[in-house]
This record gives C-alpha cells, sequence and structure tokens, in this order.
C-alpha cells in the first residue's frame, strides 16, 4: 500500500492506517491462490486494511449523525463559524496590529510636534477693577516674578523639591507614563484633573502650553517632556520649573516666594524653608499658613514631614539633622503696592468670587486652576460696590471704633479686628465692604474670614427654622412669638440625648418667657431648648439654605448658642433672605466679568427659590424689631440721634470670652453686618478676648459687647446712608412689628443675688411683673423695675447692656 493510499485509507477510516511494514507482512502471509490474477490477490490482501473496524466505525458514526438530525448539524455549525472567527492567531494579529497602529500614532506624533516657544500667557495681563459706576478702583496684575539662576540656590533647596514631586528625577525620561495614562482616563472619564505628572512635564504645562485639561494637551505635554529632557540638561528643566510655579500670595518662582514668604533672597533659604515652598506648590490656596484652615495647617505640615522624610530615603539628608529639624512658619503677608486701605480686599474677594464662577460654570476644573486664570489677567471686572456707600462704611468705622483705640496705652487695642459687609436685599448686590484698617497692614479680610463665632447672631436663624417647620414643644404646643419658655440659667435641656445646660449671660434668670422676650433679652436656656424641640438636624439644614456653611457640623444642643464660624458676608446673606421674605440673597461683589479669552457673565439675579416660607420669614422679621426697640440694641440703634423713623430689625452678639462681638440689622432697603474680632497683634495671631478695648467706653465691666461698637457702626453707617423711610412689608400676625403687647407670663426677671449661691427656686414677689400688658409702647424706657413683655420698654436688665454685672470671661457656654 503506497502513502497515497495510506492518507486516503486515514481520510475514509477515521483513524490512522497500518503501517506499510505491516502491510508487507500481511502480503507474505497470505499469498494468494493458484489460479488467481495478481489485481485479485491483491484486493484480497488490502481489505482487512481498509475495512474491518475503521469501516464499522465509520459506518457507525454515519448511523449517529443521521440519528442526531439537522439540530446537531447546526449546533456544529454554529461551533464552528465561532472557532473560525476567534482563533487564537487572529487574535494576536488584531493585537499586535492595533499596537502597530498606536506606535506609528505615537511615532508620528513625535516627529510632528516641536518644542513651541515660551507660552504668550506667561506674559500676564492686568485686570482692572471697577465701582459700580464704572469709576476705576484699582489695575492688579503685575507680575511679581524674578527668575534666579538655579546655580545660587542651595542644593539641598533644589533637592526639597525633587523630593515633594518627583524623586526620579534626575534618572527618568522626563515623563511618568503611568501617570500620564491616568490623567488621559480620568479627562475622559470626566473626573478633572489629575496628579501624577514629573517635573518636566509640569514645566512643560507651565511654560509652553496651558492649563486646560484635555487629551490633546496631555498627549503634546508628554511627547514635549520627552523632547526636552533628551535636548536640555537636568538643571535646565528644574531651574524652569521653579521659576515658573506659582506658590501663592501673588508670587511667581522661587525668588519671589522666598520673599513673600519668609522676607529673604532664594539663596538664603534653608532647607526647612525649601521643604515648604515645595509643599505650597502641590495648593497654594489651601496651604498659605497665614489663610489655612485647620484642615489646611495640618495639610501642609504632612506634606512637609513628607518632603524632608523623601530626602533622607534619597540620601539627600542626613536623619540626625532631618529630626532635630522644626517646622518654619511663614511670616505674615505682606500686600503689593497700590492696594492700600480697603482696595486690596476689594480687589482679593473680587478674584475669589471670580474663580468660583468659573469653576461653577465649567470653565476651570477646580479653584486653583480657575484662581489661575483670574492672575492670567485681560479681566475687566465691574463691581457692585457704591463708592458712596463704601466711604462712609469706611467713615463709620473710624469714627465709632478705630479713632478711639490707643495701642500704645492698651495693648489689647492693637488685638480689635473689624469687619462688614453691606448688602442690598433686592438684588444681592455687595454694596460696601471693610475688611480691615487697611490691606497693607492686615492682610487677611474680615469681612470674609470665617474662624469667629458668629454668637447669638445665630438665634433668628433657631427661630426662622421652629415658624418654618411648625415646631411645636416638648408639650405639643405650636412654637410662636408668644409661646412660653423656661428662661432659668443652666437649665438642662429636655428630649435630648446629649445633657446641655447653657448659662445665661451673668448666669440671669428669667423663669417663664414669651419668645419675643427671650430674643429680646438674648436668653441662651430658651434657644438650647427651642433648638431640641426643632430638631437640631433641621436648624442645621435651614442654617444652610439661609446661607451658611453646615456640612461639616455636628447636630448637637450647643450648636444653638452660634460655636460655628461665620464671616460678616455670610451674616449678611442669612439675614438678607429673611428680609426678602425668604428667598434665598446671595450677597455677590461682582456685577461683571469680561474677557476676551473666556465666557462673560454678569450677575443680573443673585436671587434664588424659597427657601423658607414666606410668613416664616416676616414673622422672625417681626420678631427682630423687637430687639431693636426693646432689647439688646435699644441705645445703640432705637435712640440713636441719626434714626429718623427708619424700620429697623437686627440682632447682637457676643462669643465665648468675648472674643468676637456682633451686629446684623436690616431695613426693608439695606442688610448690614458688622463683627469685631479679638486677633493678637502678635504671631501666630491667636483668638484672645476683646475685654478692655477702648478702656470700657461701651461698658462698665470693660466688655465689648454686640450692643456696643458693632451696633454704633452700624448705626452711624445704616442711618447716614439709607435716609429713606419705608416700613417692612411683613404677612404675619405676630411678633413685635404687628403686635403692641403680649400676655405677660408670670416671672422673676431679676438677676441672681451676687450673695446667693443658687438660684431662687420661685420668683420674686417684690417687684412684681405687670399682671397686664401694656396697652401702648412708652417711647423712652421705664423707670419702674417691673418686667413687663417685649411689647412694653421696661428696664428689665438687657443681657447687652453693661449695667447688668459682671460676666465670666472664660464661660465657654456664652452665645450672647
Amino acid at each position: 500500500m503506497g502513502r497515497a493510499e495510506e492518507r486516503r485509507a486515514r481520510q475514509r477510516g477515521g483513524r490512522r492506517a497500518a503501517p506499510r511494514s505491516r502491510s508487507t507482512e500481511t502480503e507474505s502471509v497470505a499469498p494468494p491462490a493458484p489460479g488467481t490474477g495478481a489485481g485479485t490477490a491483491t484486493a484480497t490482501t488490502t481489505a482487512p486494511v481498509t475495512g474491518g473496524r475503521a469501516a464499522a466505525r465509520k459506518g457507525a458514526k454515519k448511523a449517529g449523525k443521521g440519528a442526531k438530525g439537522k439540530g446537531g448539524a447546526a449546533g456544529k455549525k454554529d461551533k464552528s463559524l465561532i472557532r473560525r472567527l476567534f482563533t487564537w492567531k487572529k487574535i494576536l494579529g488584531t493585537f499586535l496590529g492595533f499596537a502597530v497602529a498606536v506606535i506609528g500614532a505615537f511615532i508620528w506624533l513625535y516627529v510632528s510636534t516641536p518644542i513651541p516657544a515660551g507660552n504668550p500667557d506667561a506674559d500676564l495681563q492686568s485686570n482692572v477693577y471697577k465701582y459700580g459706576n464704572g469709576a476705576v478702583l484699582a489695575r492688579d496684575g503685575d507680575v511679581n516674578r524674578e527668575n534666579v539662576d538655579l546655580a545660587t540656590i542651595p542644593k539641598a533647596v533644589q533637592h526639597t523639591f525633587v523630593a515633594a514631586e518627583n524623586k526620579s528625577f534626575y534618572n527618568d525620561h522626563g515623563v511618568d507614563f503611568r501617570g500620564t495614562a491616568r490623567g488621559v482616563l480620568n479627562t475622559l472619564m470626566g473626573k478633572g484633573a489629575q496628579g501624577g505628572s514629573t517635573i518636566t512635564q509640569q514645566y512643560v504645562k507651565n511654560y509652553y502650553l496651558s492649563q486646560e485639561q484635555t487629551v490633546t494637551r496631555k498627549l503634546k505635554e508628554l511627547v514635549i517632556s520627552l523632547k526636552l529632557d533628551r535636548e536640555k540638561d537636568k538643571d535646565y528643566i528644574l531651574a524652569g520649573y521653579m521659576n515658573t510655579s506659582y506658590y501663592g500670595r501673588g508670587a511667581y518662582g522661587i525668588q519671589a516666594a522666598a520673599q513673600a514668604y519668609y522676607r529673604v533672597d532664594a539663596d538664603k533659604l534653608t532647607v526647612e524653608q525649601g521643604a515648604y515652598l515645595a509643599a505650597l506648590l502641590q495648593a497654594p490656596s489651601q496651604y498659605d499658613w497665614a489663610a489655612a484652615s485647620d484642615v489646611g495647617k495640618r495639610l501642609v505640615q504632612a506634606r512637609w514631614n513628607y518632603v524632608l522624610d523623601n530626602m533622607v530615603g534619597q540620601d539627600w539628608l542626613d536623619k540626625s539633622k532631618r529630626d532635630a529639624m522644626h517646622f518654619p512658619f511663614p511670616k505674615d503677608p505682606q500686600a503689593a503696592p497700590g492696594k492700600e486701605g480697603q482696595i486690596g480686599y476689594l480687589v482679593d474677594a473680587a478674584n475669589a468670587e471670580l474663580a468660583d464662577q468659573l469653576v461653577a460654570t465649567g470653565v476651570a476644573d477646580n479653584y486653583e486652576s480657575a484662581a489661575a486664570l483670574v492672575r492670567k489677567g485681560g479681566w475687566n471686572i465691574e463691581l457692585n460696590i457704591d463708592k458712596k456707600k463704601q466711604k462712609a462704611l469706611e467713615t463709620s468705622v473710624k469714627e465709632q471704633l478705630t479713632s478711639k483705640l490707643d495701642k500704645k496705652k492698651r495693648s489689647v487695642d492693637a488685638d480689635v479686628q473689624a469687619g462688614a459687609v453691606s448688602v442690598n436685599p433686592k438684588t444681592g448686590a455687595v454694596e460696601a465692604m471693610y475688611g480691615g484698617t487697611s490691606y497693607t497692614d492686615h492682610y487677611l479680610n474680615n469681612a470674609t474670614r470665617t474662624d469667629y463665632q458668629p454668637a447669638s447672631t445665630f438665634k433668628p436663624v433657631i427661630l426662622a427654622a421652629a415658624f418654618d417647620e411648625n415646631a411645636v414643644t416638648q408639650d405639643d404646643q405650636k412654637i410662636t412669638a408668644n409661646t412660653i419658655y423656661d428662661g432659668t440659667s443652666k437649665r438642662p435641656v429636655v428630649g435630648s440625648d446629649i445633657g446641655f445646660a447653657p448659662e445665661n449671660e451673668d448666669d440671669q434668670d428669667y423663669g417663664p418667657v414669651t419668645v419675643q422676650t427671650a430674643l429680646n433679652k438674648s436668653i441662651n436656656s430658651v434657644f438650647a431648648q427651642m433648638g431640641v424641640d426643632v430638631g437640631m438636624d433641621k436648624v442645621l439644614k435651614v442654617a444652610d439654605e439661609l446661607g451658611m456653611d453646615t456640612k461639616d457640623l455636628r447636630a448637637v444642643p450647643a450648636q444653638t448658642l452660634g460655636t460655628m464660624g461665620a464671616s460678616p458676608l455670610q451674616m449678611a446673606g442669612v439675614y438678607a433672605t429673611l428680609d426678602n421674605h425668604g428667598k434665598k440673597v446671595t450677597p455677590t461683589i461682582i456685577k461683571s466679568a469680561e474677557n476676551s479669552l473666556h465666557p462673560s457673565f454678569k450677575h443680573t439675579a443673585p436671587i434664588g427659590g424659597q427657601v423658607i416660607d414666606r410668613e416664616a420669614a416676616d414673622s422672625v422679621t417681626s420678631v427682630l424689631t423687637g430687639v431693636i426697640d426693646d432689647g439688646t440694641a435699644k441705645k445703640s440703634v432705637r435712640d440713636n440721634p441719626l434714626r429718623r423713623g427708619q424700620k429697623v430689625a437686627g440682632k447682637t452678639g457676643t462669643s465665648d470670652n468675648n472674643k468676637s462681638a456682633w451686629f446684623t440689622g436690616y431695613t426693608p432697603d439695606l442688610v448690614t453686618s458688622v463683627g469685631l474680632f479679638g486677633e493678637s497683634a502678635k504671631a501666630p495671631h491667636p483668638q484672645v478676648p476683646l475685654t478692655g478695648a477702648t478702656n470700657g467706653l461701651t461698658s462698665d465691666d470693660g466688655r465689648v459687647n454686640g450692643g456696643g461698637f458693632p451696633a454704633q457702626i452700624w448705626a452711624a453707617y445704616t442711618f447716614g446712608v439709607s435716609t429713606k423711610v419705608t416700613k417692612f412689608d411683613l404677612e404675619t400676625d405676630q411678633g413685635a412689628a404687628v403686635q403692641t403687647a403680649v400676655p405677660s407670663p408670670s416671672a422673676s426677671s431679676s438677676p441672681k443675688p451676687s450673695t446667693s449661691p443658687s438660684p431662687s427656686p420661685k420668683p420674686s414677689t417684690s417687684p412684681s411683673p405687670s399682671p397686664k400688658p401694656s396697652t401702648s409702647p412708652s417711647p423712652k424706657p421705664s423707670t419702674s423695675p417691673s418686667g413687663t413683655p417685649s411689647g412694653d420698654t421696661s428696664t428689665e436688665p438687657s443681657t447687652d447692656d453693661p449695667s447688668t454685672g459682671s460676666r465670666e470671661p472664660g464661660n465657654p457656654l456664652f452665645g450672647q
């Protein structure tokens, strides 16, 4: 049997045919019978090979196939099709083809992308800021940059930047493929900016490209970085990176940063200082020690340690020297020339608002990128600031406060900082702002800082929540202006899992009082219980809706004393929303901003939707008029000689240990918040008490209360610029503005006698409160010691009245 026959036999029989040697043996054993032909003999001897079991199996297989029917044949056909389409050869070929295409595209991109000239945006333009009437307020934008040779910078300081950003800088090829791929993927997925770039890539982005987050820009950054790394040495790249990066405080480059933070040239920087500047680059605004939050300070210190530890790991710093190093606190910021007085505060506030707007409209992915766009310049910004009102506010602060401070005679006078914001409640326009004595003297804007407690100016928010939520007391009585509460000092709240028993100012017991009287007298125990009755989670929700930042606050009763942080700008927005009948008012300092390279915008409608019910908002306004006419602001506001019948609502506040004092008030047309803050004149400027400032001009015990300087500044300013006499348009039937009198509860309003160790369990019987309300309020305080309610103008001791006795300065429960 030949080879061809063997192959055909295998195909027919489905199994391997007998080997040739076996066929030969068969032929020799069974020779042909005598008389037969050769052809017959051949057929006879090969039959076992081509037939037999193989043929039987083939027949059985054909029979099986017939039994399976058409369905089996179709299934085998489908499987065969899949196998033909997805063979390993085809998969491998596709992958190799894709890889070749990618490599080819990258080679083409590499060849076709030259290293460009420096980015024209490096030559920043000026920003122009104007008053609301079009008059130029300031020009800002001259770049604070002075390039220095890398050789002049200490080698150890150079290493701090490499340790912070790119430990493999001296050995890599200028790119981080993994980080770039991650950045491209995040961009495609819409996740925004992503870290991981090398120093070379960051320099390319800063100097040759832009900050935009696109796949095209990232790929160009990759190619240019590779080319730059081949054509330039590492020192050239590192020098460019250190000289083009932004460090905050308007400083571009390490020389400007060294001066801005440590008042030294770059060649005099220590390793500790260099590590701080290197750490800054990750988030200049967040990590600037002068303006950083507590979280920001912790983060920058952690990154500073990270930098130094990396240097030890790279053998650039001896561990014993590293262990002896201490965090180098930077010096206080100094303003750039031309930003004296209030100008710098206004410019910075406008820049911050513009950056927020760029993020909100999608022009920038995050605040840092947006701030960079603002710094690049080319913006024509018109502010809402009214030039006349701005001047009037500055004059009021000077006449009512700063002219009475004498730093040479009293060191505490140097610790007094003032901030104020004035907002139009119908438009949200910030028409005046006072940030401090001068931007060149005090860099931080007191009008926008949020690190001091608003104290009792928070109480109206609790009342607004009670009205808006239709809350009830523990006795299931609806809370209204006439609801009776127990005003006993140190009374434990009822209905809370967290114990809380706040002390009233001067530990004064009031007994049963109406809500109206409680707000007039700023009684802590009443509003602590009211907060629990409403639900502190609901109180904080309403506070957030009104304009406060409450996202990180715990819903605990202690918040009723206003122990969170807030700024005059925020509180002005809260009260403007109340003044605007519950429609959200977002204070805005920018009227319009235009730039040829970016979308322009106008604040045409900063008024939002209804965040609390109109009746609830109007009821709070009505109650707040009682604070003016029969509460803690009587002397400074109600009886102010400049007042010509203007209707006023407002609230005073004095915080824990007298570290801040507030008055936030409004007429139907203007809302103004004034805050005084105790800030040590000595670095690092901790919070300190205001007590003793001006040698006690507004109180006998030296305490600075909200009803003192803050209310006086407010009144001098407001009654000077808001001469129009209008009434509040209120839709409510409760509160002092619409009620001449309310039923008087039976209670003692006398403070505790100094000889008594504990409050009297029963109200005093003499002098007793009037059993019947007066039918009309007296225009002047009564000389009677009667404890009549808010509709009457008795001489019931005011919690902000300096005549009510001493206050324990260290008590953390005060919220007045």
